[in-house]
């Protein structure tokens, strides 16, 4: 059996990289399985434990550091660790499963980096930070401070763009849709 293959989202916050990796997984013939990401921070109200994050505590998560228990993890914001499970990319790689990760610029190289042979790393660029400023509002997720910090940190992401296999442009979500079906498509299939 061939092995699987890894397909890395990055994006500053509200680029939509979400919604193209939710378009990806409604494709059956990508074999795509999204790898859950694990976090100390709050869940929100519509996310579930196990589906959305693998919501644990920041001791739990510093312990799990210690244990060299992540391919991948982040301090994004104070206290707020973010990070992928060895044991989850297995876990989904023996299944016969590509794996796909929506995740921080960061995270998002650092597996490339462990993995260039078989993974793809795409960065979706929003067409603007005026537009991701409108989009991160209209979530009505956020206090205008946390929009503030994530718009630092998208200017900090938008730098590291240069270093992802691709880069999509997200000014129309149709059209982003479909480039990013082709690109996975061609990638899974090679």
């Amino acid at each position: 059996m061939k092995q699987g293959k890894l397909i890395i989202f990055s994006a500053p916050s509200g680029s939509g990289k979400t919604t193209l990796v939710h378009h990806l997984l409604n494709h059956p013939e990508l074999k795509l399985s999204f790898s859950v990401s694990a976090t100390s921070r709050d869940k929100r109200p519509n996310e579930q434990h196990g589906v959305d994050y693998y919501f644990i505590s920041p001791e739990e998560f510093k312990q799990k550091i210690k244990d060299d228990a992540f391919v991948e993890w982040e301090e994004v914001y104070k206290d707020n660790y973010y990070g992928t499970l060895k044991s989850e990319v297995e876990r989904l790689l023996n299944e016969g499963k590509n794996v796909i990760f929506d995740i921080d610029v960061k995270g998002g190289l650092n597996i490339k980096k462990q993995f260039p042979d078989n993974s793809l790393a795409v960065f979706v660029q929003p067409p603007s930070v005026d537009e991701l400023k409108k989009r991160l509002k209209n979530r009505k997720t956020e206090t205008e401070e946390k929009i503030k910090m994530r718009l630092a940190k998208a200017k900090e992401e938008l730098e590291y763009s240069k270093d992802f296999d691709v880069i999509i442009v997200n000014d129309d979500l149709e059209k982003a849709k479909k480039e990013v079906h082709q690109l996975v498509k061609e990638f899974v299939e090679k």
